[in-house]
This record gives structure tokens, sequence and C-alpha cells, in this order.
């Protein structure tokens, strides 16, 4: 193993478990609370349980390096959708009322990266599958 496997591991589990934890606030928060914040942006409320069950599984598959690619580019579209829905606005750095997108653009370049690069190393998916390229 090089520096760069051992970078895209930290990257995956740090990652995995960000979103992880973001996911689990959702569910411990009501996701009906969060459906109705999705709403009062305009965004159908269904999709803060699909957002939040993304998050929750997703960074849960990316710590155990399970399906990588696909979580990560799920992971990316998710931090799309709230940087232009709801930090844009606020830009960059926040407008005081909201912080700004800086961390949603840091976590999607970090998506995107997993999504490029392979990341077999010290994956559940690479020893269940046994190929680096379908990680």
């Amino acid at each position: 193993m090089n520096r760069n496997n051992v970078g895209a591991v930290v990257l995956r589990v740090i990652l995995g478990v960000t979103f992880f934890i973001h996911g689990l606030s959702k569910f411990q928060g009501g996701l009906g609370n969060t459906a109705a914040f999705f709403e009062s942006l305009g965004i159908p409320g269904f999709s803060a349980y699909v957002v939040a069950v993304i998050e929750l599984i997703g960074g849960v598959m990316l710590i155990l390096g399970i399906g990588t690619r696909i979580v990560s580019v799920l992971f990316a579209v998710i931090m799309l959708g709230a940087i232009f829905t709801v930090k844009f606005s606020a830009g960059f750095l926040g407008d005081g009322q909201m912080t700004g997108y800086e961390l949603e653009l840091a976590l999607l370049a970090m998506a995107i990266f997993l999504a490029i690069v392979n990341s077999a190393a010290f994956s559940l998916g690479n020893k269940i599958f046994r190929s680096e390229d379908r990680i």
C-alpha cells in the first residue's frame, strides 16, 4: 500500500463518518422536521427521507468500503443540491445568518475524488468481490 492508497482510505472513512452522522442527525431530529424544511425551500418533502437514508446507509457503506464509487456519486449529487438550493445565496463563508457552502464544497470534492480513484485498500468490498475495479 502506498501513500495515495492511505490518503484515499482516510478520505473514505472521514467522508463516511461525516455523512453517517448527518443522516443520523436527520433521523434523531425527526424526519418530519427535515421534510418540512425541504418543503420550505420548494423541494418535495419526500426527498428528505431519501437524502437521510442515503446519508445514513451510504455513510456506513463508505466506512466499510462497499460500493464506494456509487455512494460517492450519490453524495456528490446531494452536495450539489445543498449548495445550489440552500447555501449558494449565503456565499462561500456565509452571511452572518447562515453558514456558507465551504463545508459542502469540501465534501463534494472528497466525494468526487472517491468516485474517480481506486480506494479499495482496507475495504470490505474488495474482500467480498476480489476486484479493485468494482469498488
